[in-house]
């Protein structure tokens, strides 16, 4: 079973992003979301700024 992983903001959306995966022929089976936080002042807590969806993806059989 061979994986491959899709990161969204290597596309223009979401759906672009599923749409690739099945022209590759891949299924997703997994949706892993992570948030990406910027620093603020030293006496301040990191700010999330986005989110960072990666789908992890085998290979249609």
């Amino acid at each position: 079973m061979k994986k491959k992983k899709y990161r969204v903001s290597e596309f223009k959306s979401i759906d672009a992003c599923l749409d690739q995966m099945k022209e590759d022929g891949f299924t997703p089976i997994k949706r892993i979301e992570k948030p990406v936080f910027q620093e603020q002042g030293e006496n301040e807590d990191p700010e999330p700024i986005q989110q960072d969806i990666v789908f992890e993806a085998v290979k249609k059989d």
